[in-house]
């Protein structure tokens, strides 16, 4: 499965996209504008994917991928 599939498959699930979790990424303290907010272990985002958005590890570290700056 390609990158963007698994984004695609998340929005499909969840309704939010992309930047949305970029964005609430940034509100909890995870993300920065270069990436990983500092001290932030994937885990945790893993962690907090799964549990409010039931996503599996492989869509949830899709997430973390799109927030160390991956884009394709």
């Amino acid at each position: 499965m390609s990158f963007q599939a698994y984004l695609d498959n998340i929005q499909a699930r969840t309704g939010k996209s992309p930047e949305d979790f970029l964005h609430l990424a940034a509100e909890k303290g995870f993300a920065a504008a270069s990436g990983l907010a500092p001290g932030v272990k994937a885990t945790q985002i893993t962690d907090w994917l799964k549990a409010d958005f039931g996503l599996g590890h492989g869509h949830a570290m899709a997430i973390v991928a799109l927030i160390k700056g991956k884009r394709d």
